[in-house]
């Protein structure tokens, strides 16, 4: 059975000064690793001046997610591997963060360095949303007009959304029911409609 995980939603920035050196978080989802290059590549055109454009980025939502780090310039270790730390620290899947940095004039150190890309990837965090996905049966569940209102009424008291309605010569419902839920559904609902429901469950997704 599939664990529930975290991807990001909705992406964002956020900036730190450490000794007059900026460091611009941007973050964005990604679902592959073409669209990670192809946002980091923006990054750099936005930000053509900069000094440093470090990234990392995990792509992926099953247990081995593709993942790749940049410190483009800075000592090796100080930017893009602390920055996948901040990702896998969230266990945070589909993100791409982008810390670039324009240089203050004073040299921070290796380990001013790794706090300051860690830091500047957290504040870029707050600013973002970011959507748990649990695993779910998608389900059909076919019923006569009669009993349109108890099913709605069950469904709500189980806080199972109904996600599409077709209303033909009987009444579909589709819903994403929790795995957990799944056999607590089905004898509520055969139970509710004397049997007269017919509900078919897809194979297990994350959702």
């Amino acid at each position: 059975m599939s664990e529930s995980i975290i991807i990001l939603k909705k992406g964002g920035t956020g900036e730190i000064v450490e000794k007059k050196s900026r460091f611009i978080a941007a973050i964005e989802p990604v679902t592959s690793e073409e669209e990670a290059y192809a946002f980091i590549e923006r990054i750099k055109k936005k930000h053509y001046d900069a000094r440093h454009n470090c990234f990392a980025f995990s792509v992926g939502t099953g247990r081995n997610p593709l993942q790749r780090f940049s410190d483009d310039g800075e000592p090796q270790g100080t930017a893009g591997k602390p920055i996948l730390e901040i990702i896998n620290g969230g266990d945070i899947h589909n993100i791409c963060i982008v810390v670039t940095r324009y240089f203050g004039g004073t040299l921070l150190g290796t380990g001013g360095l790794v706090r300051a890309y860690s830091d500047a990837s957290k504040e870029g965090l707050k600013n973002c949303e970011l959507k748990k996905l649990q695993p779910v049966y998608p389900a059909e569940v076919e019923i006569d007009y009669t009993d349109v209102g108890k099913i709605q009424h069950l469904l709500a008291g189980l806080e199972i959304e109904i996600v599409d309605s077709v209303y033909a010569q009987k009444v579909t419902f589709s819903l994403l029911v929790p795995v957990e839920k799944k056999d607590m559904v089905e004898k509520q609902i055969t139970e509710a409609t004397a049997a007269r429901a017919e509900m078919l469950f897809e194979d297990e997704i994350l959702a």
